[in-house]
């Protein structure tokens, strides 16, 4: 709630009056100070009407036969907000002119104050999510009690199982775009219900939901991350009580790992199995890894592998997806065993190769 008026809305309050009535206007305090005006040479000098009208609460008119110091000519209003004094709007030309638009400069003055509450409201807002959001995610709970306050206050229920959901902008994508990927991101959110979000520089979203929340919107989640391919990746954490979250988050950067350099970009932690272990891998591993298996396949030799992994190893299967003979496949897999030392038809053998497939 405004109780004071900062120099940068008082300006724009006399320009915005201006603009409508074409009048000088002047900004005047409750000690009489000209604070802000359309009329440069005016401000920070003394007006001694506007003093009494800050004092008597009374809108007082100034003729030219009136001495008074600092004053000209016009009409003085004070202007309260929640029943109380804020300033004293002058506007200065002669009062059978300028009385009519007291009414206005006064409904003016209030909008403007008003739609400044909203974004000190919202920016308040705003910071407390982001607090609460990297609270519970990057485990930095400092102040538990605090945080059960904002909890409340949003109707957060904490005894409930919540899971993360992690939105993360593609490396190549223009950061100076972020207002308008901020926008879709944020009518997702509204769309879904999201009351905890929160955006994470450089390139990260990151929303809270419970369980039952997320199981409603899942589809559209899926939806939004299958229309944003060219920008971004989707994850959903495991599921974890409110002050464990952290985990739910790592679920999320290990699920996030896993979609790289594959054509898919929404992925839920709970439906992987073995990218669990490839996602916790560091790079510099899983090049090793690659080297010593699969890294000196060519292309095609890739792709029959995956086909071949896909269709469990049925020779008939994998010849039926590939349009292939099967002494051709054959060939080609008892090639693929004397290159990376690993043959395919074998269990073990092909366990390795799968997992360098996959990474």
């Amino acid at each position: 709630m405004i109780t004071k008026i900062n120099k940068k809305l008082a300006q724009q309050i006399v320009n915005t009056v201006k603009d409508v009535c074409g009048y000088d206007i002047n900004f005047i305090d409750n000690k009489g100070t000209i604070f802000a005006s359309t009329n440069s040479d005016r401000i920070g000098s003394y007006h001694e009407i506007g003093l009494q009208a800050a004092k008597t609460g009374e809108t007082i008119e100034v003729t030219g036969n009136d001495n008074y110091k600092g004053t000209q000519k016009g009409v003085n209003i004070p202007i309260f907000h929640n029943e109380k004094l804020v300033f004293v709007i002058g506007i200065s030309g002669e009062p059978q002119e300028v009385r009519q638009y007291a009414y206005l400069a006064i409904r003016i003055t209030k909008l403007l104050i008003r739609e400044q509450e909203m974004e000190i409201f919202n920016r308040s807002q705003k910071e407390k999510m982001n607090y609460i959001v990297r609270s519970l995610v990057k485990g930095e709970v400092i102040n538990r009690e605090y945080l059960s306050e904002c909890l409340k206050d949003i109707q957060i229920d904490e005894e409930k199982e919540m899971r993360v959901i992690l939105i993360q902008f593609h490396s190549h994508y223009n950061t100076m775009n972020v207002s308008l990927i901020e926008q879709k991101v944020t009518q997702l959110f509204t769309l879904i219900n999201a009351v905890l979000y929160t955006y994470d520089y450089p390139n990260e979203y990151i929303a809270i939901l419970n369980n039952e929340e997320v199981r409603a919107a899942i589809r559209k989640l899926e939806k939004f991350a299958g229309q944003h391919k060219d920008m971004l990746n989707m994850s959903i954490g495991s599921s974890q009580k409110l002050f464990f979250l952290e985990q739910s988050y790592e679920a999320c950067q290990i699920a996030l790992k896993s979609l790289e350099g594959k054509a898919e970009n929404f992925l839920e932690f709970e439906q992987m199995d073995i990218e669990i272990i490839l996602g916790s891998l560091s790079p510099a591993i899983c090049e090793k890894y690659l080297k010593k298996t699969v890294g000196r396949l060519d292309k095609k030799d890739k792709e029959l592998l995956e086909v071949y992994f896909e269709k469990n190893r049925s020779l008939k299967n994998t010849c039926d997806k590939l349009f292939m003979h099967k002494n051709t496949l054959q060939y080609r897999l008892d090639r693929i065993g004397r290159i990376t030392g690993y043959n395919p038809r074998k269990f073990e053998d092909a366990v390795v190769l799968y997992i360098g497939i996959k990474l």
